[in-house]
């Protein structure tokens, strides 16, 4: 196996829909367009830095249940729609032959929809960024995505928007639907984007049987899951399997593939050389780390580890 990288930290300052605005007693402080809620944050060990009175400013606060900071319920304090728009707006890449037009927008519909989470990931800005400069150096054929675990489809949208043909698969009918109410909120109904409701692992080694290839695979599983036939998944075991199989969907040219793992307990370490592994004979570069958001108030708040290959030009 080629030397390991060193590892390193990829961090956000947000855009202008979003913000995180401070953070801290294991809770953050975040800004969805016009929407502020408090939220749970088990890795913010240190004290917030704005005080009491900017924090009850929040719309709504979601108190988990127990241990368990997916489960619970949130309480509204101020008024909050079924439904508001977030704005991603970001640069286009130097790369592109419409480089001069300004940026890539998409419009996301943020929900208060049961659990903690609002269909918006946005500390994944860097790697849409990368996505969207790596697209605009596929020259002489339609750039083809496969976005799996695509959830609410921030990156489909975004590369759909930047002229990509793009395959969404996930095993949540409701975030399918949600893609598509965001797709319709973008005003790309003209886009390519196939939304899929299948189990990943089986989708994608269909698509090895069947041939296909794509220049840009992005990688977002849960620690556990189940797919729309009831499939089990579970991230140790089921996803060193997927990344053989994700490796063969790569193209001969023009091939990149982030996976970003949200998993607890895990090392970006060992997601760097696992994915080594998998893509062993293909020569590219390697980015492996930390995914984190900056609050303009307080310290960095650690959200994921991620790796990133890009096939060497």
């Amino acid at each position: 196996m080629p030397p390991l990288h060193n590892l390193h930290l990829i961090t956000s300052d947000g855009f202008p829909d979003y913000a995180l605005l401070d953070s801290g007693l294991g809770r953050k402080l975040e800004r969805f367009g016009k929407i502020v809620v408090d939220r749970p944050e088990p890795q913010a060990l240190w004290q917030p830095k704005l005080g009491k009175s900017e924090w009850a400013k929040a719309n709504a606060v979601f108190s988990a249940s127990g241990e368990d900071d997916e489960k619970g319920k949130w309480r509204i304090d101020k008024p909050v729609p079924d439904a508001w728009p977030v704005r991603l707006a970001l640069p286009r890449s130097p790369k592109s032959d419409n480089a001069k037009g300004g940026t890539h927008g998409v419009t996301m519909l943020c929900k208060l929809a049961g659990l903690w989470h609002l269909g918006l990931f946005p500390e994944q800005e860097p790697h849409w960024r990368w996505m969207l400069d790596h697209l605009a150096s596929v020259k002489g054929e339609t750039p083809r995505v496969l976005n799996l675990f695509g959830y609410t489809g921030a990156a489909s949208l975004l590369a759909a928007e930047a002229g990509a043909e793009v395959t969404h698969v996930d095993a949540s009918k409701k975030a399918i639907q949600w893609g598509k109410e965001n797709q319709e909120a973008s005003k790309l109904g003209a886009a390519k984007i196939r939304w899929l409701l299948d189990d990943a692992a089986k989708f994608a080694a269909r698509d090895v049987r069947r041939g296909k290839t794509y220049h840009m695979i992005i990688v977002d599983p849960p620690k556990f899951g189940r797919g729309p036939e009831g499939e089990i998944w579970d991230l140790f075991q089921n996803l060193p399997a997927l990344l053989g199989d994700l490796a063969k969907l790569l193209a001969p040219q023009n091939a990149a593939m982030v996976l970003t793992i949200y998993a607890i307990r895990a090392s970006s370490l060992a997601f760097d050389q696992l994915m080594r592994e998998r893509l062993h004979g293909r020569s590219g570069e390697f980015d492996s780390g930390e995914l984190a958001i900056r609050s303009g108030a307080g310290p960095l708040v650690p959200t994921s580890l991620f790796v990133r290959w890009k096939q060497n030009a």
